[in-house]
């Protein structure tokens, strides 16, 4: 059943692509219109040319505290063209169980997150979103595919539109291995 629900999510973003003239598949992570924390839409494509980290992120997680290590990472780089998109999800041990809403306010309140955040969606399993069966998926993404295993994993998204790195939950924003991988991609032109 599992495998049924992947591959209609992918079928979902072939047809939903409109990077591909055919709508065959996506061209990258940066090919997805998505909800903002908001609601309002969020074309990713708007990013082309930027580098973006995204984060599975949730607001009752052992690793919450990184917000703040993502949001100084945001706050330093950004004139030079990163941003860090924050994506709610609630599957690693119900830690996200907030409304959008919630989710904003705790954000702005705690951690005076200003960079992007979409609205809370699902990033393994059932149900799972588009983007992230592209982040995760094999045929899409071989060199840094496979399921998210916990809250805080994070993908480096190049200037070319295409995933560079995937960092594991415990490696924080500040870590000189994430903040490498970040001021390598923006001096890429």
């Amino acid at each position: 059943m599992k495998m049924l629900t992947f591959a209609a999510a992918l079928l979902f973003v072939s047809v939903a692509c409109a990077d591909d003239p055919k709508g065959a598949k996506p061209m990258g992570p940066l090919s997805f219109k998505m909800a903002g924390i908001d609601g309002k839409e969020i074309d990713l494509a708007q990013y082309k040319g930027k580098v973006v980290l995204f984060v599975n992120v949730a607001t009752n997680c052992g690793y919450t505290k990184q917000y703040a290590g993502l949001q100084a990472l945001y706050q330093k780089y950004e004139k030079d063209g990163l941003v860090v998109i924050g994506v709610p999800a609630n599957e690693f041990g119900a830690q996200e169980p907030g409304t959008n809403a919630e989710i904003a306010k705790f954000c702005s309140t705690e951690y005076k997150v200003t960079f992007p955040m979409l609205a809370k969606v699902v990033v393994k399993g059932d149900g799972i979103t588009p983007l992230y069966a592209f982040l995760t998926g094999k045929d899409t993404d071989p060199k840094f595919a496979g399921v998210i295993g916990w809250n805080f994993e994070k993908f480096l998204v190049g200037r070319d539109g295409q995933v560079v790195s995937r960092f594991k939950s415990a490696v924080k924003p500040e870590s000189e291995e994430l903040v490498k991988a970040v001021e390598t991609e923006l001096k890429a032109k």
